[in-house]
């Protein structure tokens, strides 16, 4: 726990789900198309995570319907150095999905340092 932030769920049972919705990795793009932030961990996970709620919005879901997120990064020290501005964007989504940090020796664009894909389910939660 961060500030008083819960940094995941052990687990999220949903009974009765009705939709689900798998969203590929996400990363810090800009509106042109290319990396933003290019060397600010703190930069491109914050806007990693607006991306990701516009895809989620985009399919009629919002980001409390997101049971699970994956977090790859190629640098964990500094990713665990700016984690709790992860945790603030999430939050401010009502999002607390099931995670998973991991890091990666590269990503599929070399100014990458972070990437986060995630499964969203609509249903009755336990």
């Amino acid at each position: 726990m961060i500030a008083g932030k819960f940094a995941y769920n052990r687990a999220i049972r949903v009974d009765d789900p009705g939709s689900w919705l798998f969203v590929s990795g996400h990363e810090a793009r800009g509106d042109d198309g290319r990396i933003a932030h290019r060397g600010d961990m703190a930069g491109q996970l914050a806007l990693t995570v607006k991306r990701l709620d516009e895809t989620v919005t985009e399919s009629g879901m919002t980001m409390a319907d997101i049971v699970q997120i994956r977090i790859v990064t190629t640098d964990l020290t500094e990713c665990k150095k700016h984690y709790g501005v992860l945790l603030d964007e999430l939050a401010r989504r009502e999002c607390r999905p099931t995670s998973l940090l991991a890091q990666v020796d590269a990503l599929s664009d070399p100014d990458m340092l972070v990437e986060i894909e995630a499964v969203a389910v609509q249903g009755k939660r336990a």
